[in-house]
């Protein structure tokens, strides 16, 4: 009967200790899958003298912290950077200008090491591409050439490298401001949320233009959608850079020289004004320079960042609506260019081109409002910021 005993209180204790093995097991593992390690690329300027282009950092979501991994060498001027879905790949525009034509690089990447492998470039037949982005599948990339006036789009060959392009998309026509928009401006290309369609924000016409993707054919990928291709907004707004909510029934549209925010409904290619909000009052409204716009993967906080007189970020919570209710501002390092969210929600990154950093902030979970991580980013002429999961 001792014996017996013994047993059953051996058995019943190397259960609780399996239990609580597997326990600790699923809650580690619920842990990682939340905030996984990231790899974080940056794009940046090489025009002031730098060697170096793209870099890459791993990311702790828990930390805010990011670790040196590579960097690129001889690539000029990668200013946007956009990563293939499985992560394989890399496209970065080079913004050339002046004698140099713009260029479009592609690079495989290592997972393991965290090490980019150049594969090939193309030209974009259009100065200063300033905005790139991959499909879905990988087999489409396009660009925005802000000097050019058009849109490139290009094909991939199955080992990511880039076949010449496909697809000339010019823009037509020019706004009030002489000085900026004295002919078409294309700022992004970006998906719509079930990518059936892509956006591109026109700084020099005041034009959101919409097209039609049709990724499986060989040449006419873009088409104008909903007549005609466009939609029109007021003079001398300059819009720069558009998002969307994450249930994807809102928009919102950054404007550079207009210094504000207009909000969109959102259903299958069509937009809806909603609200027009601020996004900077600080200087004269021909040093606005508001730049970035970004939300919180939980769609509760919206970000813009603010050259010019202000250099700041401006805070907004969004209303159950998707309308936006002003939050504050956050002061931040000279003349803030690129932003991101990182995937966990916790961090906001702001990338100061002047001032070669990327800072990093907490964001209040309750709140939305930024306070100064302890960490920073110091690189040469930040620009772009995207990350792709490490495993």
């Amino acid at each position: 009967m001792f014996f017996t005993f013994t047993a059953i209180k051996k058995s019943s204790y190397n259960m609780k200790n399996f239990l609580l093995v597997v326990f600790c097991a699923l809650l580690v593992s619920g842990i990682k899958a939340q905030n996984p390690i990231q790899y974080l690329f940056v794009g940046t300027y090489t025009d002031g003298g730098a060697e170096d282009g793209i870099y890459v950092y791993r990311f702790n979501p828990n930390k805010g912290e990011a670790t040196f991994v590579s960097k690129t060498s001889g690539v000029q001027n990668p200013s946007w950077v956009c990563v293939s879905k499985d992560g394989k790949f890399v496209y970065a525009v080079n913004e050339n200008s002046g004698d140099k034509p713009g260029e479009l690089s592609s690079f495989a990447f290592d997972k393991k090491t965290g090490q980019l492998t150049f594969l090939n470039k193309q030209p974009t037949d259009g100065f200063a591409p300033c905005y790139v982005t991959v499909d879905a599948e990988g087999k489409n990339v396009i660009t925005a050439n802000y000097s050019g006036g058009n849109i490139t789009v290009f094909k991939t060959n199955a080992d990511g490298s880039l076949l010449p392009y496909v697809q000339l998309v010019g823009h037509e026509g020019y706004g009030v401001n002489v000085t900026r928009q004295e002919m078409p401006h294309p700022h992004q290309v970006i998906f719509s949320p079930d990518s059936k369609y892509i956006f591109s924000p026109d700084l020099g016409t005041d034009r959101l233009y919409q097209y039609n993707f049709n990724g499986s054919d060989p040449k006419n990928v873009l088409t104008p959608a909903n007549d005609p291709g466009y939609v029109t907004l007021d003079d001398g707004l300059g819009p720069r850079h558009i998002t969307f909510s994450p249930d994807g029934k809102t928009a919102y549209l950054i404007n550079e020289l207009g210094g504000n925010i207009i909000v969109f409904g959102y259903a299958d290619g069509k937009f809806t004004p909603k609200q027009t909000i601020a996004s900077t009052t600080a200087g004269d409204k021909n040093d606005h320079g508001s730049a970035e716009i970004v939300i919180s993967p939980n769609g509760k906080f919206l970000y813009t960042s603010n050259r010019g007189a202000a250099n700041n970020v401006a805070l907004y919570k969004v209303q159950t609506d998707g309308t936006l209710l002003e939050n504050g501002t956050q002061a931040v390092a000279v003349n803030p260019r690129g932003m991101m969210v990182d995937p966990s929600g916790r961090f906001l990154l702001v990338a100061s081109q002047n001032a070669n950093t990327i800072q990093v902030f907490v964001i209040n979970k309750n709140y939305g409002l930024l306070q100064d991580a302890g960490t920073k980013i110091d690189v040469q002429k930040p620009v772009c910021m995207v990350m792709t999961p490490v495993n």
